[in-house]
């Protein structure tokens, strides 16, 4: 973080900065695998001070489906962490919502199986792609305009406390 402008730290234009611009993608796909959110609450702080937005953002939540959740965003540490952690009743899986990594499944025997998914070489063809075929195909699109205004609204929440 060099403190230089950028629009995604002017609390302005993105008051949650960083967590405004890429949140929504995790946010969106945990809807998407868990059910609507339906109680949110959450935590923000500017702790570096090297721009007006927010750079530490904690959230905790209940899905509608009854299963529970916490998220933390700091754009402010020495290192950078992109790791989606759901556990369950026998083992866990592990996965990266922008970096490239493999999908991990562990088992509660600490048995570890790995999946690597390449990213498209335009990482927004396939979401592009489902959009024309939609309108022109008239196929149901995977992420409808009513998950974008809830994701809106679970963020919205976080910010609000």
């Amino acid at each position: 973080m060099s403190g230089a402008y950028n629009w995604r730290t002017d609390a302005a234009v993105a008051r949650a900065g960083y967590f405004d611009d890429l949140a929504s993608h995790g946010l969106d796909l945990f809807s998407f695998y868990f059910g609507n959110f339906k109680k949110v609450s959450g935590i923000t702080a500017q702790q570096q001070g090297l721009y007006s937005a927010f750079d530490a953002i904690a959230a905790c939540w209940l899905h509608e489906s009854g299963i529970t959740g916490c998220g933390r965003w700091n754009f402010g540490c020495a290192d950078s962490a992109d790791c989606v952690r759901i556990s369950g009743s026998t083992g866990r899986i592990e996965f990266s919502i922008f970096d490239e990594a493999p999908v991990r499944l562990i088992t509660a025997a600490s048995e570890c199986k790995e999946l690597t998914i390449e990213h498209p070489a335009h990482v927004q063809q396939p979401h592009v792609e489902a959009m024309r075929d939609s309108l022109l195909r008239g196929t149901t699109h995977p992420s409808p305009g009513c998950a974008g205004a809830h994701t809106a609204w679970v963020m919205e929440a976080i910010m609000n406390g």
